[in-house]
């Protein structure tokens, strides 16, 4: 996968269901909180898989962005006249 800013991952990251985003990030070997603890906290009820899935995407796309030295697409390129 090659990302060429920050939006990539994030546009990369989105559609992922649980199963999915589990098997996509093993290629990167991230240090990151580990499945076992992620299901183990669902299943006990202490959190639901959705929140659990939108805080390990911002995990993941901080820690890829910090690795690949990636940075935010610009909204406003910095030579436009206003």
């Amino acid at each position: 996968m090659r990302f060429k800013d920050a939006d990539d991952v994030v546009a990369w990251l989105e559609p992922m269901d649980c199963e999915t985003f589990w098997k996509e990030i093993r290629p990167f070997g991230l240090i990151l909180i580990p499945r076992e603890k992620c299901d183990s906290d669902i299943a006990s009820g202490s959190t639901d898989e959705e929140t659990v899935l939108y805080v390990m995407k911002n995990l993941v796309r901080v820690e890829l962005s910090s690795i690949l030295k990636l940075e935010w697409r610009e909204i406003m390129p910095s030579h436009a006249v206003h």
